[in-house]
């Protein structure tokens, strides 16, 4: 049995980043974390049927804390436009180089290694859980936490990168597709037609209108919502389409729902299709859809939805790791505030209620760039904040 350390942590992530692990193809890499933490000691290893990689060090009856970093990760893009390339895992300069360094190999690696240290150090269970399709979503973390079949901790601290900030939640993101219906014919001929991209316009207006109706949270900010794709079917350039698919990537705020979002694009682009160009042309608002596969065989159609949360300020286990955490100054808690991006935490706070903060080294700026990194000081001061992190949010929780 390998001792957890700093060291042992960073030549995990190492090796984590050499594993490619896109959404569906997290397999080796699940491997080698389960491998991980079977050399480390955890009383239980194993992989769920999702292919969520799950170890637990089973303590008392109290408080159980859950660590969480996804398995998954976003494309590389072209390796030529890397300093260092994206699988080579290397160090230098005092960072750590790579994709998935900061997004988020090296924080897994760290919770993982800081889930063994802490046997003994905190009052209930401590599960260490990785999830696959956090970047599509969140399958793999909600199937994880669904009532009466996956994990109920009491308390969950998510590995996305706050560069030593405390984060309590983030924006949502919704992606709604609107379906323009016509009839297709050749282009020689368009009055034979109804031309799809007719409705364009109006669509495009009432989209602009919907931008300048934003609600705003004083903590996660305003929502935002834009127009990012459009496509036409047939896609031959000498046919009218009768098919137009307009993309709307939506940054909601947690009291919004599926069906809420529908209803107000509607009623922004309704106005503006009130004279429509042909009769009989309809317009569909859906939330799209994917359907998405695990390395395990598993296959669903999902709404393409991560929800948002937001943990108060002064909720006891907020209070508690801004104070375990610090600066690393050492002067004062530390800082207190959202994310920029979704995360798993979504599913933990958002929808199962679990109280749920974020930590890890990292700057956010790097997440899905050609220059992600990690700084090894960070990361290494990170390693000693889990340390004091963990037994206090056990402590915090309520009850």
């Amino acid at each position: 049995m390998a001792p957890p350390s700093f060291d042992g942590a960073i030549a995990f992530a190492q090796d984590l980043i050499r594993i490619p692990s896109l959404p569906g193809q997290e397999g080796p890499l699940t491997e080698r974390v389960l491998q991980e933490m079977r050399d480390l000691g955890y009383d239980e290893v194993y992989a769920d049927d999702m292919g969520n990689a799950i170890g637990i060090i089973r303590g008392g009856p109290g408080a159980s804390v859950m660590l969480s970093a996804h398995l998954d990760m976003v494309a590389e893009g072209d390796p030529s436009e890397w300093e260092y390339p994206p699988f080579d895992a290397v160090i230098d300069g005092g960072y750590l180089h790579g994709r998935g360094a900061m997004d988020i190999k090296g924080p897994l690696a760290i919770q993982t290694h800081v889930g063994a240290t802490l046997r003994d150090r905190v009052p209930g269970d401590l599960i260490v859980a990785h999830p696959v399709f956090e970047e599509r979503g969140g399958w793999g973390m909600d199937v994880l936490t669904r009532p009466g079949e996956g994990l109920t901790p009491d308390v969950v601290v998510i590995g996305e990168s706050t560069h030593g900030d405390v984060a309590i939640g983030h924006r949502g993101r919704a992606e709604i597709e609107i379906v323009l219906h016509g009839l297709a014919g050749h282009a020689s001929a368009p009055e034979r037609a109804r031309n799809a991209l007719d409705l364009l316009p109006a669509v495009l207006r009432g989209v602009e209108d919907l931008q300048g109706d934003q609600g705003e949270d004083p903590v996660l900010g305003r929502s935002s919502v834009v127009a990012t794709d459009v496509t036409a079917a047939p896609e031959s350039r000498n046919v009218i389409p009768d098919r137009v698919v307009v993309s709307l990537d939506w940054r909601i705020l947690p009291t919004d729902d599926e069906e809420s979002l529908l209803s107000r694009v509607r009623a922004a682009i309704e106005p503006f299709l009130a004279a429509r160009p042909h009769p009989g042309m309809e317009v569909e608002v859906r939330m799209a859809r994917e359907v998405q596969r695990t390395y395990t065989g598993i296959e669903e159609e999902r709404q393409i939805f991560s929800p948002g949360f937001l943990m108060d300020r002064d909720h006891p286990v907020v209070t508690a790791a801004a104070a375990a955490v610090g600066t690393r100054q050492g002067q004062g808690p530390a800082k207190v505030r959202p994310w920029t991006f979704a995360t798993d935490g979504g599913w933990t706070c958002g929808v199962r209620g679990i109280p749920t903060i974020g930590f890890a080294p990292g700057e956010e700026r790097h997440a899905h760039t050609n220059t992600e990194r990690l700084a090894l000081d960070e990361a290494e001061w990170g390693y000693e904040r889990y340390l004091e992190l963990v037994p206090a949010v056990a402590e915090a929780v309520p009850g």
